[in-house]
C-alpha cells in the first residue's frame, strides 16, 4: 500500500557548489510504500487511513511551510530565533536525505499501528520539482537498505 502526500519546504545545500548553496523551496512529494509477506486476518498490510493521516500529519507538522537545514548550517540558529519553522536534519536536507527521514518517520509510525506481521516500510520516492527526485528503498525486511 501506497501513501502519497505534497508539502512546499525551502531548504539549503551550502556544502555542495551550485546555486542550491542559497535558501529556497520546492513543492515536494513523497510516496512512502508498505508492504508485507502476507496480509493481516483482516486483510491488511497496515490500516490505510490511520498510516496516512499519521503520515500526513507529521509531515504537515514538521515540514510543510518550514524550512529544512542542516545541523551545521549557519542560518539555523537565525531562522530560529525570528520564529521560523526549521527542521534541523543531521547531515543536509538532500533530497536523498529527505527520502531517508521519511522511511525512518513512516517506520516508526508503522511500529505504533496495528500492522501484518513482517510489514515494513518498503520505499520512499519523493520528489522536490517534477523532475528531481530520488527513492529509498529496503530489499531487506530485516533492515537493510537497497
Amino acid at each position: 500500500m501506497t501513501v502519497k502526500h505534497n508539502f512546499e519546504t525551502a531548504h539549503r545545500l551550502p556544502h555542495l557548489p551550485g546555486k542550491c548553496t542559497s535558501l529556497h523551496g520546492h513543492s515536494w512529494w513523497a510516496e512512502v510504500t508498505v508492504a508485507a509477506p502476507d496480509l493481516s486476518t483482516t486483510g491488511l498490510v497496515v490500516e490505510f487511513g490511520a498510516f496516512k493521516k499519521e503520515l500526513r500529519a507529521w509531515i504537515d507538522q514538521y515540514l510543510d511551510h518550514g524550512a529544512m537545514l542542516g545541523s551545521k548550517d549557519a542560518l539555523l540558529p537565525v531562522l530560529r530565533a525570528h520564529g521560523s519553522k526549521v527542521y534541523e536534519v543531521t547531515s543536509w536536507p538532500t533530497v536523498e536525505a529527505t527520502a531517508e527521514l521519511l522511511a525512518q518517520v513512516a517506520g516508526d509510525i508503522l511500529f505504533d499501528l496495528e500492522h501484518a506481521s513482517g510489514a515494513h516500510v518498503s520505499r520512499v520516492h519523493v520528489t522536490e520539482t517534477h523532475v528531481n527526485g530520488a527513492t529509498w528503498e529496503q530489499a531487506d525486511p530485516n533492515g537493510a537498505a537497497a
